[in-house]
């Protein structure tokens, strides 16, 4: 694929300054660092933080506004931010209330979060975290489960985010956060690989007539390559594989997300929305709540992902309704 950008160190710098200059309003971005931070951040709540590489946009600096995070801390094309810059994320906005990381599950994200939370604690601040690990897919050979953290990150920002401004303490956040996670389930498919700007190797390569299933979002390879298939078909394999993560007697209301990974246009996502839409009407389980769109991306990858919710609490819908300003979600 053709780019138009260099594959330079400069990158990130790059895009939080478009991004802070083009939503001014709102977001701060500590220049020279990867902290975008809300404008105005509300003393009386807890803070939610959350980051991880460039190339997942508009994740998750998008999610920076009302009900959702107040600061986002970003790395380098696929890699997560230092721990020093996470420390300093945490100081630069901390309060009384506390601080919640919010945390995809990968090596490298756990061990620059975790460090910088500890760091924290050290010198006395109230840090928690959540680690969130809806991927379903599972590895070659070996079929154990992933468990890495992807799109379904982004209901747990919304979730957590209502939470907070609903005056929900910091242990109550966790708790919520603990146990929303489990009950949030991704699968996701390609049909051609990242290609981000020559920074990072393909680790996968696919023929024209060919689809990955359960690949991930920074280029990983997943667990079976097909032949195309229509998107009902594609619609069919990820419900199905989803479904089977859940006790079918508690599945009773789900919240969906249709996915872009970076390459896909949106008339295509809605076709699928659809389909996914009259499978889950066939099964008899209601959809109470659905985006669609480019939440978590993987670059430029031709690919989607789907999410399922199983809504527990009603609680939890009305956190995923609330209003927001962030610019990822709007």
């Amino acid at each position: 694929m053709k780019q138009f950008i260099s594959a330079s160190g400069h990158i990130r710098q790059q895009l939080l300054a478009g991004i802070s200059s083009a939503y001014y309003q709102q977001l701060d971005w500590i220049q020279g660092t990867g902290i975008v931070k809300k404008k105005l951040i509300d003393p009386n709540k807890v803070v939610l933080i959350s980051g991880g590489g460039s190339g997942h946009e508009p994740a998750h600096v998008g999610y920076i506004g009302e009900n959702m995070l107040d600061c986002a801390v970003m790395g380098t094309i696929f890699e997560p931010p230092s721990s020093k810059e996470i420390l300093q994320a945490i100081e630069e906005t901390y309060n009384q209330q506390g601080t919640l990381l919010i945390i995809k599950n990968f090596e490298k994200d756990l061990q620059s979060f975790l460090t910088a939370e500890k760091q924290a604690q050290e010198k006395g601040l109230n840090v928690a975290h959540v680690i969130v690990n809806d991927d379903c897919s599972v590895k070659l050979g070996t079929f154990e489960k992933r468990r890495r953290g992807v799109a379904g990150t982004v209901f747990v920002h919304k979730i957590l985010g209502g939470a907070a401004s609903a005056g929900k303490n910091l242990p109550v956040l966790t708790a919520l956060g603990n146990d929303c996670i489990p009950m949030i389930k991704t699968l996701g498919v390609a049909f051609s690989s990242a290609t981000p700007a020559g920074m990072v190797p393909q680790q996968y390569e696919l023929e024209e007539d060919e689809m990955y299933f359960g690949i991930g979002i920074h280029g990983e390879p997943g667990y079976r390559i097909e032949k195309m298939k229509s998107s009902e078909r594609i619609a069919i394999e990820l419900v199905n594989k989803l479904k089977q993560q859940y006790d079918k007697l508690t599945l009773q209301k789900t919240a969906i997300l249709v996915n872009g990974l970076g390459g896909i246009p949106l008339l295509e996502l809605s076709v699928f929305m659809n389909d996914v839409q009259q499978l889950l009407e066939i099964e008899d389980i209601p959809v109470a709540y659905s985006r669609i769109g480019n939440f978590l991306t993987a670059y430029n990858t031709d690919g989607l992902s789907l999410t399922l919710l199983n809504i527990k609490e009603e609680e939890w819908l009305n956190y995923l309704k609330m209003p927001t300003d962030a610019f990822g979600w709007k």
